[in-house]
């Protein structure tokens, strides 16, 4: 695992071990890098499900003002931790220890960008996604990646699905506010 590019490009970043983790592939992450790149520069990051902290940590490095990781596991935060200090981020990071949708009910914040990784086959999307779209800036993008088979609502909370991507065994599914 890697930084792909910015301001922390190729750093080496920490990995758990097990198979209680599913880090993004550099392919899907590059995907998901391509369709947010122009809404990234100054954004407010949430990253759900945040795992090692990846893909929070690309987004700070390619400019995003600064990221809200959150996680229920206190072996991926403390992965988490070390990333973000190891890529010189903690000045940009808030690393927060939940349950994501006791999170999203109790949050008082809002985003940009939401970048929402779960475990799969849990229904974790399909809960979090009502309760994200309030915390949704009107230039607010949702990005969830899954498994390829799940199909998510054409619309949630004022947020319209734009389009959903296949990369092998991976799904990405995008949302947006409405254009005016």
């Amino acid at each position: 695992m890697r930084v792909i590019t910015g301001t922390a490009r190729g750093r080496k970043l920490t990995a758990l071990e097990g198979d209680s983790v599913r880090p993004t592939s550099d392919m899907v992450k590059e995907a998901i890098f391509s369709i947010i790149q122009f809404d990234i520069d100054g954004a407010m990051v949430l990253d759900l499900f945040s795992g090692t902290g990846q893909l929070g940590i690309e987004a700070i490095s390619r400019g995003a003002k600064e990221c809200r990781f959150v996680d229920q596991s206190s072996e991926s935060l403390k992965v988490n931790r070390e990333n973000i200090a190891l890529c010189g981020f903690n000045g940009k990071a808030t690393v927060t220890q939940a349950n994501a949708v006791d999170f999203l009910r109790q949050a008082r914040l809002t985003f940009d960008i939401a970048l929402l990784d779960p475990p799969y086959n849990k229904g974790l999307i399909g809960e979090a996604l009502p309760l994200l779209a309030p915390h949704m800036s009107e230039r607010g993008i949702i990005v969830c990646e899954h498994e390829k088979e799940l199909s998510l609502p054409d619309e949630v909370g004022g947020m319209i699905k734009k389009k959903t991507y296949r990369y092998g065994k991976i799904g990405l599914t995008v949302y947006r506010r409405p254009e005016e």
